[in-house]
């Protein structure tokens, strides 16, 4: 038989058990909730020998992402002889916060399972007991968003090089070498020659650019580390620029606006244009993929 009380924000639940066992109890209000009785102790966390007692958040899932709820718990065995209580409560009355990862509060150690045992005792009469527990709801919040990570180990480096030729032909503001496949995700370089932004004017931009991102899921993230470069065509000496970053829907870029000024680009010595032509590279690791919980 089991009994629920509401009144305001306290929720008061008792539940009598014939023959004991673990068994569930659930509402409370706004969030269902659970007493959870382990009779022959919770060895996994430590209740060797003794009952355990817990209260529990009874399902997560249909609650709202981000979900808080700030909790007075007290928690309660009946001694059925004298009509006393045997309480567990935070000495200071603390708030107990439950939430995605914390699904639950309670005591692992609540009462030796020889104290219990002991019909003198009280506690077990005629094979039953009498337990509960005593909820005041301080606060239900939702915060901000969560977020899975998944790191790749030993993640593959995918090399792309993008031939640019008649660059001194070249009177568009940007150019964009042929997609190429980094980490299961489509890339491509951003070349603008007559700068962008703080480098217009004086210094070639160079940006790497996410070309799949409509296809991303809402929310999700690519976490990846990449080298752009102008190959140095004279004498190998080339000049790059090294970066990590997250790419998503709503930052699909990310380079240089000053990458390389246009006189030391234009020098002969540099390498950097040879026959009219400019050899721009991209090497690309995606480390890690974050994505909305």
């Amino acid at each position: 038989m089991s009994t629920t009380i509401f009144g305001g924000d306290i929720a008061f639940a008792l539940l009598i058990l014939s023959s004991y066992f673990q068994t569930p109890l659930t509402y409370y209000a706004y969030t269902c909730r659970k007493l959870v009785l382990c009779p022959s102790s919770n060895k996994s966390k430590n209740g060797k020998e003794h009952i355990s007692l817990c209260l529990v958040i009874a399902d997560a899932s249909g609650l709202c992402r981000g979900w808080e709820v700030y909790a007075v718990v007290r928690l309660f065995f009946l001694d059925q002889k004298k009509d006393k209580y045997l309480i567990v409560q935070d000495a200071l009355g603390r708030e107990r916060r439950f939430h995605g990862l914390k699904l639950e509060w309670g005591c692992d150690q609540y009462i030796p399972l020889t104290v219990f045992n002991d019909a003198s005792n009280g506690y077990l009469v005629e094979d039953s007991c009498v337990f509960g527990a005593e909820v005041f709801v301080c606060k239900e919040t939702i915060t901000g968003k969560g977020e899975c990570l998944s790191m790749i180990k030993d993640a593959p480096t995918c090399k792309h090089v993008w031939k640019v030729e008649g660059f001194s032909k070249l009177n568009e503001e940007c150019y964009e070498s042929k997609v190429f496949i980094a980490g299961d995700h489509k890339w491509k370089i951003q070349l603008h020659p007559k700068g962008r932004r703080l480098g217009t004017g004086t210094h070639l931009s160079l940006f790497l650019a996410l070309a799949d991102f409509t296809t991303l899921v809402p929310g999700s993230k690519i976490y990846a580390e990449f080298t752009l470069r102008i190959l140095d065509q004279v004498q190998a000496k080339h000049i790059g620029g090294k970066a990590k970053y997250w790419f998503s829907a709503s930052q699909q870029q990310y380079g240089w606006p000053r990458f390389m000024s246009f006189t030391y680009l234009n020098l002969p010595s540099s390498g950097c244009l040879a026959k009219d032509v400019c050899l721009v590279e991209a090497e690309v690791t995606v480390l890690g993929i974050s994505s909305a919980l």
